[in-house]
């Protein structure tokens, strides 16, 4: 009996059920590793929390889709028309966000063509790589915040007697400081600075000594770098 033939006339591969399941198996372990590289080294402002979850979505439908399709042209084919149609509404706001989708897809599609070694060692190394720029960087950043002291004042208040004073209790409380913006009219001062800190506990200590020094003046910590605002 003459073998059945597909579309164009090229044979159909079998779908193995046991590389599809190596495939998922490897991809499940792969995406908790992924969701908690983007969940402990990730410095986007989104919830890391609850887009680290979408990783193992992506990754094991991805293995599923490949491993599927290349069986068979006609389905690849579909597939392609299939994905024409598709949009997505929800807008990736975060470079970082897309970057670590991308490495969940490469991933999902290496596990799908059977290239389980590979894709593992290469995975695991982006990974680190990724993690090692990380430690680098916030070893660079050397834990800068940005400070902001908004003051009520009157018209009798001398703006350069209370910078000076604000001045010399910040420099008491970090490693250095640089005032980055200065205004003062009528009825309030404010002062933005960039400071470097040694630890968290000092931007508990400064927050205490503007409060103490300069009662009423409100005071914000930005922090990129993710030590506790106060």
């Amino acid at each position: 009996m003459p073998q059945d033939l597909s579309l164009f006339g090229i044979p159909d591969a079998p779908l193995s059920l046991a590389s599809l399941m190596l495939g998922l198996g490897v991809g499940v372990v792969l995406s908790v590793i992924l969701s908690w590289h983007f969940r402990r080294f990730g410095s986007t402002l989104s919830n890391r929390e609850e887009f680290s979850h979408v990783f193992p979505f992506i990754l094991l439908t991805t293995v599923l889709i490949i491993s599927v399709v290349k069986s068979s042209l006609a389905l690849s084919l579909g597939l392609v028309g299939a994905l024409s149609i598709v949009r997505f509404r929800t807008p990736i706001k975060e470079p970082e966000e897309l970057a670590y989708l991308f490495i969940a897809i490469a991933m999902g599609l290496g596990l799908g063509a059977n290239q389980t070694l590979p894709t593992v060692a290469a995975g695991l190394s982006i990974l680190g790589v990724i993690a090692a720029f990380k430690w680098r960087r916030r070893a660079v950043e050397n834990r800068s915040v940005f400070l902001s002291v908004d003051l009520q004042s009157d018209e009798t208040t001398d703006p350069k007697g209370w910078l000076e004073q604000l001045n010399e209790l910040v420099s008491r409380h970090t490693r250095s400081s640089d005032l980055r913006r200065f205004h003062a009219r009528p009825g309030s001062l404010e002062a933005t600075y960039i400071l470097d800190v040694a630890a968290a506990p000092d931007l508990s200590a400064l927050a205490g000594a503007l409060r103490d020094g300069f009662p009423g003046a409100g005071v914000t910590f930005l922090d990129q770098s993710r030590l506790p605002s106060v």
